[in-house]
């Protein structure tokens, strides 16, 4: 039994919690994307969060998310995919609205193509790996400028902004420095030369540290716990 009320007011304290971090950023809160993270919640619990007017939700198992998007195609929301995304599922990630974990050119082309083949064009943003954990993915800063070049050829697979995952810690201004990291590096690129379209997207921060995120510009912030309560992996 999904305690539908409960959910709701955590969203409203999220959507709070994001008004005031952009306040203190001197921000317009609606310039932050908020993505609900669903997975391993079902597609109820999607729909009542849509129903409460979130409009993004995020998933990281392409097949999980393909069931849901099929239970909920009635509904007027958007697909993230911000999981590691293996080049030979890179066909079947086409259809989200964004793909957050673009960190190759290979998997950039392999995007490229198949939303080509299927007349789709969906947002991809290269991921950035700053916190250099075996764990995490991601294309090292020097690589980045090299997929960023190959972006203008990609005519279905718009390149648009930037990622990253800093390492896991309870004290969210531990993530701070790798945050102004990443709005540096974005700005170092954008001085050699980059198109500023494909840098409008900054995607960083989650539950625990969303709201440092924003302070430091982040246009994209993915939340999935602190709305949907804890998860239960089977």
């Amino acid at each position: 039994m999904i305690d539908s009320a409960a959910l709701r007011a955590r969203l409203a304290g999220i959507r709070e919690r994001i008004a005031r971090a952009a306040d203190r950023a001197g921000r317009d809160p609606a310039s932050v994307r908020l993505v609900a993270v669903s997975k391993t919640f079902s597609p109820d619990h999607i729909r009542i969060a849509a129903d409460a007017g979130q409009a993004d939700f995020g998933e990281n198992k392409i097949q999980e998310a393909l069931e849901k998007m099929a239970a909920t195609s009635d509904l007027p929301i958007r697909w993230h995919h911000i999981g590691h995304l293996q080049s030979n599922k890179a066909k079947k990630a086409i259809g989200f609205f964004a793909i957050h974990g673009v960190d190759s050119t290979d998997l950039l082309l392999k995007i490229n193509q198949a939303a080509t083949a299927e007349g789709q064009q969906p947002t991809v943003l290269i991921q950035v790996d700053l916190a250099q954990e075996p764990t995490k993915f991601g294309a090292q800063p020097i690589d980045v400028p090299g997929i960023l070049r190959e972006a203008p050829g990609c005519l279905h697979a718009a390149v648009r902004g930037l990622m990253t995952l800093p390492p896991a810690d309870d004290d969210q201004e531990h993530a701070r420095p790798y945050f102004r990291r990443l709005m540096a590096l974005r700005a170092e690129w954008l001085a050699l030369g980059a198109a500023p379209q494909m840098l409008s997207e900054v995607s960083m921060g989650m539950s625990h540290d969303f709201e440092v995120a924003i302070e430091e510009g982040a246009t994209m912030i993915r939340v999935g716990s602190a709305i949907f309560g804890d998860r239960h992996y089977p």
